[in-house]
């Protein structure tokens, strides 16, 4: 290895497997942290339809306060999971959506 393209070639491939180690790490990490999101909001509307008040519906905002997660997790949460519905609810005087209403379903 006394030529220097030598290293030059050595450093580039360990600089390879570096990046693809990097963004595999990367990707697992994005993954779980969207599935303890998912899961975290599918607890907590469980809780609330277990303890029996109501039928356990949250608004989005009431879950951006309680579960600590924005708008858009909540949102891309509830598409995700099998056990999450979506309830439109609707003026009475003219009929256009007012709010969307999630809940645990089995």
């Amino acid at each position: 290895m006394d030529d220097p393209r030598d290293w030059l070639g050595l450093v580039a491939n360990i600089a390879a497997i570096v990046t693809a180690l990097v963004a595999f790490a990367g990707s697992a990490w994005f993954v779980m942290e969207r599935s303890a999101k998912r899961r975290r909001l599918e607890a907590y509307l469980k809780d609330a339809r277990d303890a029996g008040k109501d039928k356990g519906q949250r608004s989005i905002l009431h879950l951006i306060a309680r579960v600590g997660l924005t708008e858009q997790e909540i949102l891309q949460a509830s598409f995700r999971s099998k056990h999450i519905g979506r309830v439109l609810t609707t003026n009475t005087t003219d009929g256009i959506a007012k709010d969307i209403l999630l809940e645990y379903r089995d």
